[in-house]
């Protein structure tokens, strides 16, 4: 396995495995955000390559700013598949946005988890992450507010 920059050619595969996770996306969807994304100094986005051309996951980090609490960097997404769970594909993908976020400086990096995803939480413990603070996340769909 080995830890390497996304590319556009990652795209059918990485939209596979956020729709496995139930985030509907298409390998066009993927694409394009790929393509806004990967070029931005203040963004990750790193997959686990088997080698034979299949990817085992991937993770997207980014540095934030936040008013209250200054720079660091939050992962924002974190997609294994189901077969190379417990294998560390995880704890790999993991290490390696940490490392990108301690070359740019930053101090603290977090990560949210869904409390539905029961399974992620142990995981991010064993890799020294503490549990902060439970929220509600709150979405609101602004299309219905288009006149």
């Amino acid at each position: 396995m080995h830890i390497r920059k996304a590319s556009l050619y990652d795209a059918p595969q990485i939209a596979r495995l956020a729709t496995e996770l139930g985030y509907r996306s298409t390998a066009v969807d993927i694409n394009n955000r790929l393509d806004q994304l990967m070029g931005r100094a203040d963004r990750y986005i790193a997959v686990a390559d088997a080698g034979d051309e299949k990817i085992l996951g991937w993770i997207a980090v980014e540095k934030r700013l936040l008013l209250e609490s200054g720079e660091k960097a939050e992962i924002v997404g974190l997609i294994v598949t189901g077969q190379s769970a417990r294998q560390g594909v995880g704890a790999a993908l993991v290490k390696a946005a940490e490392k990108w976020a301690a070359r740019r400086g930053l101090e603290h990096i977090t990560v949210r988890s869904n409390a539905e995803r029961e399974g992620s939480h142990p995981f991010y413990e064993a890799q020294g992450y503490v549990r902060r603070k439970t929220q509600h996340v709150y979405l609101k769909s602004l299309s219905s507010n288009k006149s």
